[in-house]
């Protein structure tokens, strides 16, 4: 399984023009079988005042787009995420795109983050969780701040998960832990975590980068810098299962009421 994650450098312009850069990236991809893209890169995560003006809902022109871009190349897309509206209010969604165009999962971001920041006061949370059905196994959908919930994730393991993918915007000012906690998920899960953060910045909040894939093990495969870069990586799926079945630490969970 080859896997591309577009670490997508955040500038100051329009949602149309983020739109036409991200899809000139996914061309450069096309040779993945699956291609990841960060949160809120049409926006910004920091730029709140733009949430309600470029939300739109999940037939909207970016949706549209992309579903078009992964039938042309006949890949899948993990589109990241963009504010979605519907009628019960905006979302901080990202979709999952099979190779024929078709919307094959949608999650909406369920830890939606307070700290310094209006997400949680302008978008509703989430209160799924998502693991989608994909030709290598059953992958586990999240966003940012839920890497800091480890319950969601094991949750995902439950219902089969086998590899973990995050889309993020994730700040520099806290690096130490983003890298902690894409380790810790996979290795506590014995599961692949691909993720996908911003680079660049928005309203004065620089982003992490260092977009990576880490193994079962809680190795990094691979790490993206600091700028705008795409990370390739192919791992064999297999082995989650040989992992799983030398150390059991999945098996030999206790259940503690």
């Amino acid at each position: 399984m080859k896997i591309t994650s577009i670490q997508l450098e955040r500038r100051e312009i329009s949602k149309a023009e983020a739109t036409a850069h991200a899809l000139a990236l996914v061309d450069q991809a096309s040779s993945s079988d699956l291609i990841l893209l960060p949160e809120m890169w049409p926006s910004g995560f920091f730029r709140f005042d733009r949430y309600p003006v470029d939300a739109e809902p999940i037939d909207g022109p970016v949706v549209l787009a992309f579903r078009d871009k992964a039938a042309a190349i006949r890949r899948h897309i993990l589109m990241g995420s963009f504010v979605e509206r519907n009628t019960k209010g905006l979302f901080n969604s990202s979709l999952l795109i099979d190779p024929q165009g078709n919307v094959a999962a949608v999650y909406r971001k369920i830890h939606l983050f307070g700290y310094q920041s209006s997400e949680r006061d302008l978008l509703t949370g989430g209160t799924e969780v998502v693991v989608a059905d994909t030709p290598w196994g059953k992958a586990g959908l999240a966003t940012c701040y839920d890497l800091r919930f480890p319950e969601q994730f094991r949750k995902m393991v439950d219902r089969g998960a086998v590899f973990f993918l995050v889309v993020s915007a994730w700040p520099a000012v806290r690096l130490d832990p983003w890298v902690l906690f894409n380790r810790v998920r996979a290795m506590e899960n014995q599961a692949f975590l691909i993720s996908s953060n911003c680079a660049g910045s928005d309203a004065g909040s620089l982003y992490a980068g260092h977009s990576m894939v880490v193994d079962p093990l809680g190795n990094i495969l691979a790490q993206g810098g600091e700028k705008e870069c795409m990370i390739t990586v192919e791992i064999d799926m297999d082995q989650v299962a040989s992992v799983r079945k030398e150390f059991s630490a999945l098996h030999d969970r206790v259940d503690l009421g």
